[in-house]
């Protein structure tokens, strides 16, 4: 695939298990790179795996926030103009049994995994549009197939990131913006192994096509492609990257 010298990326999520992995590629190929993240020292981690002449710069904010968001997208235009590339990454994932999920846990995590995407893609929606080629990538989950029950409000975001992704294609095609969506499966990430015990993890990838755990680094190709020239007459479509746990 071609470099990324002199585009403009924004990751949220930058300095999670994922996250990581894709700022680390993007820099890799030539592109400037926005992580955002809610926690400073995260994001000072970030720079240090980066090393000091990477082109990155980094944003501690809540993205469920909306004033956060468009203080962000104004930081951004002052610092870049345009921006060619937006990655949805950010997510919260916990666990809860649906008779003891109160409102304001299912708003939360909706806050989070659904509204953040929209608030974000919403505040820098005008700086994609000055490129002429955008590209959004958002982040939905596997488990919308699985329907896993001790996640009921995190399934529901995620299942709201697919109807987001196909309506916002339909929107933002006569800019020259594509949308699509990575589905990852269960990926090994430090929040992962605190909430997994190590037999529910090797169960899981027992079940899949590809016999082994989910990582990182599986998903930035993914992602790549749909950010890439490649994929400039791909939108509204969402790729399921579980090593064959789902067939979709």
């Amino acid at each position: 695939m071609k470099s990324f010298g002199g585009r403009s990326v924004v990751i949220t999520g930058g300095s999670g298990g994922i996250g990581t992995a894709l700022v680390c590629e993007f820099l890799a190929r030539g592109a400037r790179v926005f992580a955002t993240g809610k926690h400073e020292e995260k994001l000072d981690r970030l720079k240090e795996i980066a090393g000091a002449d990477a082109r990155l710069s980094t944003a501690a904010f809540d993205l469920s926030d909306e004033a956060s968001c468009r203080a962000f997208a104004d930081r951004v235009a002052e610092e870049w103009k345009e921006v060619h590339v937006l990655v949805n990454n950010a997510g919260w994932y916990p666990t809860r049994d649906f008779e003891e999920l109160s409102y304001e846990e299912w708003r939360r995590v909706l806050a989070v995994n659904l509204d953040g995407q929209f608030l974000m893609t919403r505040s820098l929606l005008p700086l994609m549009k000055e490129s002429g080629t955008g590209r959004i990538v958002n982040t939905g989950s596997g488990s919308i197939f699985a329907g896993t029950p001790n996640q009921c409000h995190y399934v529901t975001a995620k299942a709201g990131v697919i109807g987001f992704t196909r309506a916002l294609a339909n929107v933002v095609g006569k800019y020259g913006i594509t949308v699509n969506a990575v589905l990852p499966g269960l990926t090994i990430t430090p929040p992962v192994e605190k909430l997994f015990p190590e037999d529910a993890l090797a169960k899981q990838a027992q079940e899949r096509a590809i016999k082994r755990n989910e990582m990182p680094n599986d998903l930035v190709s993914a992602v790549y492609f749909f950010a890439s020239e490649e994929a400039a007459f791909v939108t509204g479509q969402s790729l399921l990257v579980d090593g064959g746990n789902r067939f979709h």
